[in-house]
Order: C-alpha cells, then structure tokens, then sequence
C-alpha cells in the first residue's frame, strides 16, 4: 500500500505545531525528572534492584489503566483528557520536589524518601498511562490522513530531539544547581506543555453518543490488533527486544561505577542515544529506506539487539556514548516503522483502544525492561546482564523472521 502525499507539510498546521511545542517541554520534563530519580535512588541504594524498581513502579499503573484511558480517548475529549493527565503529572513532579527537598529528606530519612520517590513515580506512570495512547490518538485529528506518516515521523522525530536535550539538562543542571532547582526546570516544562496544549481547540470524538458497554469496547480493541498480524507482530517485536534491552536503565550503574563519568556523563549516555534516533528519523523524513518496511523493521531490531550487547562489554566512555548512539539511530527506524503501520492501518474509532494496547506493548514494556534489567543486574551482574538482554532480542528478531512472514513481507 502506498500513499499518496502532496506539497504541503503538516508543520503549516498551527495545532499541529502546537502539539509538537508541548510535546517538547514535557518530554524535557520526563527525561531530566528520570535522571534525577535514576542517579538519587542508586547512590542512596547502590543497588541495581532499586533502579528496575523505578520501571516496575511506572509500568503497573500505566499498563492497569491503559486499555480504560484508551476507550475515553475514543468516546471522549481528547484535548481535555490530556491537559487532565499533565496537571496530574504537575501534581506528581511537584510532591517529587517536597520529597528530596533538604529540610523534608532530613526529616524522613533515606529509606523513606526513597519509598516516596517510588509512591509519586506510581502517581506518574497513572497520569502517563492517560496522556500515551489520548496523545497518540489525538495528534492523528490534527493532520489530513494523506499526511500521517509524515506526521507521524516528524512527531517522533520532535520526541527524539526533546530526549536529547530532556537528558543532558538534567544531568548538568543536577551536577550543578542541585536537585530543588532541577526539579523546579521539570515544573515549569510541565506548566508550558498545558498552555500549548490549551492553546488547541478541542476535537470531536470519534464515536459520538456511543452507549456500548466499557467491556466489550475493550475487548474490541484488542480483538482487533490480535487479529490484525502486521500490527500484532510489530508490537510483538519491538515490546520483547525493548523488554530484554533495557540497558538505558542501568545507566547510572555504568556512569558511577564502570565508566566513572559522574551525573553529568549520565545526562550524556542517556541522550546519546535520542542523538542517533533524531538524526536518523530526520534522514528518514527526507527519504524512504530501501527494502520493504517490514525488513527493515527486523534489520533495525537485530542492530538494536547488536549495539546492546557491544555497549555492555565496554568500559571506554566514548566508545559507549557510540554505541548508545547508534542504539538509538537502530530503534529510531523500529519506533517510525511502527508507528506508520499503526496511524494507516487503525481506523479512526479505533484509535484509542489500539493506541492503549500499542502503550500497553511499548511504552510500559520500556518500565518492565528496566524492571528486568535491574532483577537481572542483581542476580548475574551488570555486565553479564546487559549481554544477555542483547542476545535474547537477537533470538527473538531471528524466531520473528522465521515465523512472521506477512510482516517480513509488509511494505507502505
């Protein structure tokens, strides 16, 4: 299937725009609040444990309430629904902030603060379970249809660059002013994210006056992406190389005690590899790989699987920030090639629910992973670990190719 496009850009859309603006502040605001977390509760705990902890505690609230976001998303206001689930990360940040404040720290104790960092990290993957799979869903109703892929790769693309920055802020801004002015950089980002989104008007929804019990409208979601084998193979792929290569979470262990480059290399390592995504995506945009897109996606996936297990036996700093670089260029073609399939292949209805599942699959499979890499980090070692991560994601590219042959096949 190919689509046909015209000379317009969905940047001449004043919404759209709008929508990549908040998308940048808030993504700032999520990766600069992850360093933080990431390199407080390992240099309190110096446990691996402890940082897959973080994930485990984002994922369970975002994975139990997806599918529930997802049937809102269709039925109702997607603007508003989003601009909720924002002022409820606001609300997170800023309880994050009291926290880890010096007087309040002292007061609780390490091992109580830390117990709290996890309660408003929960809090947080709540709200993040609403604002995935409604943004998803939503940005879809700002562009014509002949214009989502493209939309869709300069929304990614937008992301990767806001992950550069979000990780590098972070890690300087921690290093140097302290946590309280860090997190407060994290408050505002999140306050200019709803003032853009405020400035859209709010869409219809998909399904009008829809009085179809919540069950069944769930179960249709994902009865259709189970019965859709392009998508349910994409999804598949990219949720287990994700789950089992989940370095990114263990990089505060790298940066403190095998590379020794300090909050500020961690802020580095951690953009590295949103560097090599967003210059790939830009390229992407630009021009349409060769080969068939599900080829691509495996190709891309075994790299990922590849990039992972090299970047696990280094211990040159540069050579890792590499290696997290090309990481990141490999799972930037992964990230657009599924997120096309899902924007042209989902009917506008369905919007909603299969964006849920796509979160369900994807986003929470990032908190799962680093769940796993930390549980795996505690009982093989840091090293051993990471290696093994990249190993399976290169047996589950191979069973995938074997297997899955109308998504080896699928070209748009």
């Amino acid at each position: 299937m190919r689509i046909r496009t015209n000379n317009l850009s969905p940047l001449q859309n004043k919404e759209f725009r709008y929508f990549l603006y908040m998308r940048i502040f808030v993504t700032i605001a999520f990766m600069i609040q992850a360093v933080i977390a990431g390199w407080e509760i390992y240099s309190i705990t110096k446990n691996p444990l402890s940082l897959g902890l973080i994930g485990l505690a984002e994922a369970i609230p975002a994975i139990g309430i997806a599918l529930y976001a997802g049937h809102l998303a269709d039925i109702g206001n997607k603007r508003n629904i989003m601009i909720f689930s924002l002022i409820g990360m606001f609300l997170s940040s800023l309880g994050f902030l009291c926290i880890t404040t010096g007087y309040i720290r002292s007061i609780n104790g390490d091992a109580l603060t830390v117990n709290l960092m996890y309660l408003f990290i929960f809090f947080t993957g709540l709200a993040r379970g609403f604002y995935a799979p409604t943004g998803t869903a939503f940005f879809s109703q700002l562009v014509e249809r002949n214009m989502l892929a493209q939309s869709a790769t300069i929304n990614q693309t937008v992301w990767q660059m806001a992950a550069i920055a979000g990780p590098a802020l972070g890690g300087f801004a921690y290093a140097g002013l302290g946590i309280t002015i860090s997190m407060a950089v994290v408050l505002a980002c999140i306050l200019i994210g709803i003032i853009f989104l405020s400035m859209i008007k709010p869409k219809p929804a998909a399904q009008l006056n829809n009085t179809e019990k919540i069950l069944p409208r769930l179960k249709e979601g994902l009865r259709f992406v189970y019965h859709n084998k392009i998508i349910l193979n994409a999804l598949s792929l990219d949720m287990f190389s994700v789950l089992f290569g989940g370095a990114v979470a263990l990089l505060p262990i790298f940066a403190d005690d095998i590379l020794k480059c300090g909050p500020q290399g961690l802020g580095m390592l951690r953009a590295a590899p949103s560097v090599g995504a967003a210059i790939t995506m830009i390229m992407l945009s630009l021009t349409k790989l060769p080969g068939k897109a599900g080829t691509n996606l495996l190709y891309a996936v075994a790299g990922f699987g590849i990039t992972i297990i090299l970047f696990g036996i280094s211990t040159n700093f540069y050579l890792s920030l590499f290696l997290l670089f090309l990481n990141g260029a490999f799972d930037s073609i992964s990230v657009v090639t599924r997120a096309s399939i899902v924007q042209l292949l989902v009917p506008d209805e369905m919007r909603g629910r299969v964006s849920a599942v796509n979160t369900m699959f994807i986003g929470s499979s990032n908190e799962i992973g680093a769940f796993e890499s930390g549980l795996a980090a505690r009982l093989l070692g840091t090293v051993p670990s990471v290696i093994f991560g990249g190993t399976i994601t290169l047996i589950i590219v191979a069973y995938t190719s074997i297997s899955a042959k109308v998504l080896k096949e699928f070209d748009y």
